[in-house]
């Protein structure tokens, strides 16, 4: 459990050791609940705003308690789990809490998102609170289309690779993109929802300024989901086209075993007729053995020309 706290000062964004008014608080991983408590009475900051960031399933969404604010965004993530069916991304979420004198972030989840907000917190300003808000919305805008065209990539790569030889192993690495795109498209929907109720409502009290650049994150949110869309229907479309492919290979394979299987038959059914332990035909003949063996081999051509002629095998 760690607590960051970032002032501005001299026209410079710097950490500091304790909250003061106009401060940055970022909360980061692991979160244990005595922990969530001493903060919450601290900062003065209603628990449940805290343990809200524990869902990983949390929805995007925003509320107000005793002038206390709270905007939960979902953002973009790589998949840590061991399981090889799982999909490389997830989306998780985080909590960004207005207080009278701070404005907290919230991850009980490792986030990307909050890395590189960090990296150039020199240029940020804690006092300005919704700009910093606005700021964390345009980081994981960015994070969506940066993890959108490394999917794109990957799927590139695999179905390069599916064409050259169709492995099971590369459906199931298109499969686990799939469901990525899955979780981006719901996420980035449910964030635009948010967006656009927080552009209606004005719940952040926004100045002309913040509100051109809060329609710009809508614009650019629209984008990564139609990026997401457009990569899930090609995916799906892929998947489905490869599957008509493998079906088509299957009866191939099917037909000409069938083929073989009836050539062979009819010999069969011949030299089971001349084997049967009763008196036939020509059995004292020196021609005996070649007269079976003949009459095989001249049915199993005509068999297999006239298969042939039709274009069956």
């Amino acid at each position: 459990f760690m607590i960051q706290y970032f002032k501005n000062i001299n026209q410079q964004t710097v950490e500091i050791d304790k909250p003061e008014i106009g401060t940055w608080v970022n909360v980061l991983p692991p979160l244990k609940q005595e922990e969530v408590s001493e903060l919450s009475t601290g900062l003065d900051i209603p628990i449940d705003f805290l343990t809200d960031s524990l869902d990983i399933d949390e929805r995007s969404r925003f509320e107000e308690e005793d002038n206390v604010k709270l905007i939960v965004i979902k953002t973009p993530t790589e998949n840590n789990s061991f399981n090889e069916s799982d999909a490389y991304y997830i989306t998780i979420p985080i909590c960004i809490i207005l207080t009278h004198n701070q404005i907290l972030t919230v991850n009980s989840f490792d986030n990307p998102a909050i890395k590189k907000f960090l990296n150039t917190f020199q240029n940020r300003h804690p006092d300005k609170k919704n700009m910093m808000v606005l700021k964390v919305f345009e980081k994981v805008v960015q994070n969506y289309m940066d993890h959108l065209k490394e999917i794109n990539q990957r799927r590139n790569i695999f179905e390069q690779k599916l064409y050259a030889a169709s492995r099971n192993e590369h459906l199931l690495e298109l499969m686990r993109i799939q469901k990525s795109l899955v979780y981006f498209v719901t996420a980035i929907r449910s964030n635009e929802l948010l967006f656009m109720k927080l552009q209606r409502t004005n719940f952040l009290s926004l100045n002309e300024e913040e509100k051109e650049f809060l329609d710009d994150l809508i614009v650019d949110n629209s984008q990564a989901l139609e990026m997401a869309n457009i990569y899930s229907n090609i995916l799906s479309s892929t998947l489905d086209a490869f599957a008509g492919i493998i079906a088509n290979n299957q009866n191939e394979v099917l037909k000409r075993l069938s083929v073989i299987t009836i050539v062979l038959t009819l010999p069969v059914l011949v030299a089971s007729i001349y084997g049967m332990n009763v008196p036939i035909p020509y059995q004292e003949s020196k021609l005996a053995f070649y007269m079976p063996v003949g009459l095989s081999l001249i049915i199993s051509l005509f068999i297999g020309w006239f298969f042939l002629k039709k274009k069956i095998f």
